[in-house]
């Protein structure tokens, strides 16, 4: 049993030894080992910390980002409407300068046709004023007894004359 009782000699020296190593650990190990502790608390915090701002920046930029978004798709939308404005404008002006164009080709034309008719009747009243007089010079030449013979004649002549 002696085996499992220690002596107070042992333990005197063992206390001592325990007391020792306290003090030189106390001395030389544990004000490093917590300021390496201490050092190692400011860096997680500070780490939180960052991670905190970070957070908040991103919430920040992301409520930036979606008004931009927001104000981007406003300002399509303007030059959406801008664009189909312009482009129903610029084909309303083609349809109106076409119709205008159209409308005076017309009035060209009835205007052509106008004057074609016109020259044409003064060609007509030419034409027959002068086979009105040849007729009526030959009436003259010649000269009749009677009223019959004069019909004859000028229904022959009328006969005869050629309208070109």
């Amino acid at each position: 049993m002696d085996l499992l009782t220690p002596s107070i000699g042992l333990i005197f020296w063992m206390t001592i030894s325990f007391i020792v190593l306290l003090i030189i650990l106390g001395k030389f190990a544990w004000k490093p080992i917590l300021k390496a502790l201490e050092n190692r608390e400011n860096s997680i915090r500070k780490s939180l910390d960052d991670a905190k701002n970070a957070r908040e920046a991103m919430a920040k930029l992301t409520s930036q980002n979606e008004q931009i978004l927001k104000e981007a798709r406003i300002e399509r939308e303007t030059i959406l409407k801008e664009a189909r404005e312009i482009k129903d404008k610029i084909i309303n002006d083609a349809r109106n300068a076409a119709t205008i164009e159209s409308d005076k080709i017309i009035q060209s034309a009835k205007d052509t046709i106008n004057a074609e008719r016109i020259s044409a009747i003064n060609q007509i009243k030419y034409e027959v004023a002068n086979l009105s007089v040849d007729i009526a010079k030959k009436v003259l030449q010649k000269e009749l007894s009677s009223p019959e013979e004069q019909k004859k004649l000028i229904d022959s002549l009328v006969n005869q004359a050629k309208l070109n």
